[in-house]
């Protein structure tokens, strides 16, 4: 299909900054317009502040949401906004479950009241299967969910109300369920935890690393390949389909933080903080990913070294930026 104008909820965030960045560096043709909570949280998106669009906007708010819609009319919308702390939701679960589920109600609702026909990604996620029985290994689009989090279920539930639009309106909605992913802009993941740590005890800032459960395991993806992969979605899949999309290197947390500790000239000492646990935890997160790159031809651009490298010189970039903070004080 040609795009020729698109639509981010959540583009100030984690996962839509680089969205954005990849739809202005790869498809310049493209308009790009976002949902915005409020300039505040714009931070991420500096680079190409001139490129998109902004539009003020709360998924709460059906009325902000249905007259952006009606101006834009995008020919995709790429659905990333929600609440995604998987342990904060066990603290406010009524947070994740009214935020996530409303919202996306909300802009399904006001594409169908609008009577708009845009292709829709929705960003689900692999912690809507749960813990995994081993004979699951890897996981296919149909192995049963099974949410362990207040979160899960939310998405397990955003992802039901894709299926009903689709059936029952024939909005053309694409889900696709994500694999752990390496995010520096998100520091709730492990991953971004340990890099920001590392850097942060190389420059003198903190004296110890501290994480939770290092026996899970995790396929891991480049964040920048994943937004990429969120694009050929849209360009390529079925819609009223489920594609899981994931990297190609699997190890456990703990192995992953060994690799990050051993890119240090520096010493880094590790405890376990209880605090960092989880009341319930999802071990085994191996996903297949055949149906989406058997459709979409998709391919990471991103060796798993390639992104640790990434990962880990942001976070010595922003470790830089405090100490120099710290100077001037």
């Amino acid at each position: 299909m040609k795009i020729s104008k698109v639509l981010i909820t959540g583009i100030a965030g984690s996962g839509g900054s680089y969205l954005a960045e990849y739809i202005c560096q790869n498809h310049p043709e493209v308009e790009v317009h976002g949902l915005a909570y409020s300039r505040s949280t714009r931070r991420n998106l500096l680079e190409i502040e001139s490129k998109i669009t902004y539009h003020e906007a709360d998924l709460m708010d059906f009325g902000s949401v249905f007259a952006v819609l009606e101006k834009v009319k995008p020919d995709a919308i790429f659905h990333l906004a929600a609440f995604a702390n998987v342990k904060a939701s066990f603290i406010t679960p009524n947070t994740f479950l009214g935020n996530n589920i409303l919202g996306t109600s909300n802009l399904f609702e006001a594409v169908r009241l609008a009577r708009l026909d845009p292709v829709i990604q929705h960003c689900s996620t692999s912690e809507v299967y749960g813990q995994v029985d081993p004979k699951y290994i890897p996981i296919k689009e149909d192995t049963p969910l099974n949410p362990a989090s207040p979160y899960a279920v939310s998405k397990v539930a955003q992802d039901f109300l894709g299926w009903t639009y689709f059936t029952s309106y024939k909005m053309r909605i694409i889900r696709t369920r994500m694999f752990t992913y390496l995010n520096p802009r998100r520091t709730d993941l492990f991953a971004s935890s340990f890099a920001k740590q590392v850097a942060w005890i190389e420059r003198g800032l903190q004296k110890e690393l501290a994480h939770g459960n290092l026996d899970s395991v995790r396929t891991i993806i480049d964040m920048r390949d994943a937004m990429k992969a969120y694009w050929y979605a849209v360009k390529y899949c079925r819609p009223g389909e489920i594609y899981n999309i994931g990297g190609t290197t699997t190890m456990k947390v703990g192995e992953f933080l060994d690799k990050l500790i051993s890119m240090s000239s520096t010493r880094i000492p590790t405890r376990c903080d209880p605090s960092r646990l989880r009341p319930a935890d999802v071990t085994l997160q191996v996903p297949c990913v055949d149906k989406f790159i058997e459709e979409s031809n998709w391919q990471p651009d991103y060796s798993f070294e390639e992104s640790l490298e990434y990962l880990l010189n942001y976070w010595r970039e922003k470790a830089d930026e405090e100490v120099l903070s710290n100077t001037r004080v």
